[in-house]
């Protein structure tokens, strides 16, 4: 089972729960970094508010960096799971 396979992600039910978790978990991060850079952007609009401005892209930027991380999150989980999956059944072959 190697990382960033489609068939992977689809293998079993258990991984495709999981993928869809880290998906949803991507997306609201997502939605989040987005948010925040809307927010940020508006907030430049008046001086007064400028340093929440820079709070909320710096809060958005943090978010960007999650998203990636989430990926690798789930791509190594996964790959846990077809491991463990693959030494079971090494084990089980092993018991015949």
């Amino acid at each position: 089972m190697r990382l960033f396979r489609h068939a992977t992600r689809q293998s079993t039910a258990r991984t495709r729960r999981l993928y869809a978790r880290y998906e949803l978990a991507h997306t609201l991060v997502d939605f989040l970094a987005a948010i925040l850079f809307l927010v940020g952007s508006v907030l430049f609009f008046w001086s007064a508010l400028e340093t929440a401005a820079i709070w909320c892209f710096v809060f958005g930027s943090v978010f960007f960096c999650v998203k990636p991380s989430l990926r690798l999150a789930r791509e190594v989980h996964m790959y846990r799971i077809g491991r463990i999956q693959d030494l079971a059944e090494a084990e089980r072959n092993s018991l015949d």
